[in-house]
């Protein structure tokens, strides 16, 4: 299913280049329109030979990062595109499609660590981004790469995904800035209001079907076996090059030390595959000494990574992902399983689940210190605490949640929560309006018994 827009010879000669993960030998362009190995069928990386990069040294690396995180110099101020010697290095200025993605707040979460136990904690709020994920910072990537496939004569007329909500999102504002039409592919009914109308409101071309994300998966894949559209979703390795971003950025915001542990709410997976891609980058460039210990959070109600875990990785598990308030990661047959079982194996990793009523109390527990968290941070802050609590995790261990999207694209969930409406969750920490005649003296009432049971 390839579309050269290069010679062989050519991409031969280039330093960047689509590999099969399996090691079969064969070098593609990454302005191919291929998405797995024509031989044995396994997923593709986007593949950065290391001698060209060793030519600065990892100081030389560091400070060069550390001058542009700050600039409006297009497109170094972008978190992804100020890296872009380790993304796409072959793509030209004037296809770049950024928002300036990237560079969000690495948070420090002093008063839930104290809580905890664990002080050092911190939160990678990654929600803070152009449409409210970590999806920005893969989309940007993909965008910009299609942008220039199709000013090079390919065939590509539109860009195409399967989603859960935020994919979709920032795949239709990144379509949309580039002038690109989009196609989605919705599981009807499964995603939050506020991540429905975010491809609506830019323009995308949006199908909601009567399946779930797997069942959309299969379809977008058949879709896009014209090599008239061009699949978006993480199984194109594109989108783990920006993702990957995520973990030399954290890194730099600590002065170039590694944290003890990183903890990453996870679906399809490809998240937590760029986490390890870009570590293994920094170590084998010498930014960095080690890696951190990666853990992958899973919903209860969709564990197949955690259940292949359980069996030590034997076969890949795929289950029925059920209903979870965790919505983003409802997904039970994970495209990038053999990226991210790498991923874990060589951080010494863990995998581990979190229940719903887990999750909507870790999350309403952070809210309390001041964040406003997605549920599928909340499924890593309970997967934090279970660690924690069984000694894994130690007082004295630097950890980062990865916060992976906004509170704000899931109000019925918090709705839901303080109102004491979600199906078999206890709501400890609700926190209802109350409604009070306009009364001075029983406001002045209510507010000493409020204060009250607040210091109490």
């Amino acid at each position: 299913m390839s579309l050269a827009v290069e010679s062989k010879s050519d991409v031969d000669h280039q330093t960047t280049y689509f590999r099969c993960i399996s090691g079969c030998s064969a070098k593609h362009s990454i302005f191919d329109v291929i998405y797995t190995c024509p031989t044995c069928g396994s997923l593709l990386e986007v593949y950065h030979e290391r001698e060209p990069l060793k030519q600065k040294n990892a100081y030389q690396w560091q400070q060069l990062f550390d001058s542009r995180a700050s600039t409006s110099k297009w497109p170094f101020g972008s978190g992804v595109w100020g890296m872009r010697e380790w993304v796409v290095p072959s793509l030209a200025n004037e296809n770049i499609v950024s928002m300036f993605e990237g560079n969000t707040n690495l948070f420090w979460a002093e008063r839930l660590g104290a809580q905890l136990g664990v002080p050092d904690l911190w939160i990678k709020l990654c929600g803070n981004s152009h449409t409210g994920s970590f999806k920005d910072l893969g989309m940007t990537v993909l965008v910009s790469v299609v942008k220039q496939m199709m000013a090079q004569g390919s065939s590509v007329k539109a860009v195409a995904c399967a989603s859960t909500g935020d994919t979709s999102a920032a795949l239709a504002a990144y379509a949309a800035y580039a002038g690109i039409p989009a196609v989605i592919f919705l599981p009807a009914g499964k995603v939050s209001t506020a991540q429905l109308i975010q491809p609506v409101a830019n323009g995308a071309h949006v199908l909601a079907l009567d399946t779930d994300f797997d069942g959309c998966m299969k379809i977008v894949q058949e879709v896009t076996q014209d090599n008239s559209i061009y699949l978006a979703n993480s199984m194109n390795s594109l989108r783990i090059e920006g993702q990957k971003t995520v973990g030399i950025e954290l890194v730099r915001q600590f002065e170039w030390e590694v944290p003890d542990w990183i903890i990453i709410p996870v679906g399809n997976l490809g998240n937590i595959s760029a986490l390890y891609k870009g570590f293994k980058l920094m170590l084998d460039l010498g930014l960095i000494n080690r890696m951190p210990r990666l853990v992958a959070a899973q919903a209860e109600r969709a564990n197949p990574f955690y259940t292949a875990y359980k069996n030590g990785f034997a076969e890949k598990v795929s289950v029925t992902a059920q209903d979870t308030l965790a919505n983003a990661i409802r997904i039970g047959d994970p495209v990038s399983y053999a990226k991210a079982v790498k991923a874990v194996q060589e951080t010494n990793g863990i995998v581990e689940q979190a229940t719903e009523n887990e999750l909507a109390e870790a999350s309403a527990s952070a809210d309390l210190t001041g964040m406003f968290t997605c549920p599928h941070t909340g499924v890593a802050l309970a997967v934090l605490k279970k660690l924690i609590d069984r000694g894994e995790i130690s007082s004295k261990d630097k950890t980062v949640v990865i916060s992976t999207a906004h509170g704000l694209k899931f109000t019925d969930f918090k709705v839901g929560y303080h109102e004491s409406t979600l199906e078999g969750i206890d709501s400890k920490h609700a926190n209802p309006a109350v409604h009070l005649p306009a009364d001075a003296n029983a406001v002045k009432d209510e507010i000493a018994r409020r204060l009250e049971q607040h210091n109490g």
